[in-house]
């Protein structure tokens, strides 16, 4: 059995405890608990009580903890980025007698061999790690809610709105910049489909519309109605219909005054770039 105690104070020693085992870090410290765990889970259920002191900063609180683990005979579990800090815990440790295992030095000497780099020596840079990975899984699931004008209310959300006609790589697109962890929404331009109002409530620095040469178009649309076991003659790909669309979607970017991308013959990394680069402009 294994119960926490995350310690803001220092404890006194009880007459009669269980193992005692501190996590002392300059972050949350849980890359030390995850490991504690893991060691005590062999141990047959034995009761191990970890005190978690995260967000430790300076040598005195440091000098107390020692004291107090001491005290406790308690073994100090430490994830101290910080050199100054970790040196000190252990010079202090080793002083008083009290067991002290570096879960995080070692591995970082060794990534250090290998890679020829110096660590930043950062506390909570894990943490930021997840909030990215987070930030990024959030933008994929607005992409996917938000595609093809499935909801206009996600417009007003969007980093990035992108507007054009059927098969300018919209979605494909959207699903790129967002795992840039940029919330994108796109809205497909049909000459019969008025589009949703909120699409001009959308700031025009915000939007994005995307253009491509007919001839492309209407070879990209062929090859469409192939993949759909559908005639290639019909209307969806003919080059009056093409032209209508691409005069339409036009007209509409005109009226919101935002930026145009031709993306005839650019892969979809390079037309991301270049939207990109338009987010970076609009921000100085």
């Amino acid at each position: 059995m294994i119960y926490e105690k995350e310690e803001c104070t220092i404890f006194k020693k009880d007459a009669i405890h269980d193992p005692v085992i501190y996590i002392v870090s300059d972050s949350v410290g849980e890359t030390a608990e995850v490991v504690v765990k893991a060691a005590a889970s062999q141990f047959d259920g034995q009761p191990i009580e970890i005190r978690k002191f995260p967000y430790v900063e300076d040598e005195g609180t440091i000098n107390e903890l020692v004291l107090a683990a001491k005290e406790s005979e308690a073994v100090i579990a430490l994830t101290l980025v910080i050199p100054k800090l970790r040196d000190h815990l252990k010079a202090v440790a080793k002083e008083h007698g009290v067991t002290v295992i570096d879960i995080m030095t070692p591995m970082i000497q060794a990534m250090e061999q290998i890679s020829r780099k110096q660590p930043k020596n950062q506390p909570g840079l894990m943490r930021q790690l997840d909030e990215e990975y987070f930030k990024k899984v959030e933008a994929i699931e607005f992409a996917v809610k938000y595609d093809d004008g499935r909801d206009p209310r996600g417009l007003l959300r969007a980093d990035v709105v992108l507007i054009g006609v059927s098969r300018t790589s919209k979605t494909p697109l959207s699903m790129y910049l967002a795992n840039r962890r940029l919330k994108v929404a796109n809205v497909p331009l049909v000459p019969e489909v008025e589009p949703p109002e909120e699409l001009f409530m959308v700031p025009a620095k915000k939007c994005v519309g995307l253009t491509i040469s007919p001839d492309q178009l209407n070879v990209i649309r062929r090859e469409r109605l192939k993949a759909l076991g559908l005639t290639s003659q019909a209307n969806y790909a003919s080059l009056e219909r093409i032209m209508h669309e691409l005069e339409y979607s036009e007209k509409i970017m005109k009226r919101i005054n935002c930026p145009v991308i031709n993306v005839s013959n650019k892969a979809v990394e390079e037309t991301a770039n270049l939207i990109l680069g338009i987010i970076k402009n609009r921000g100085s």
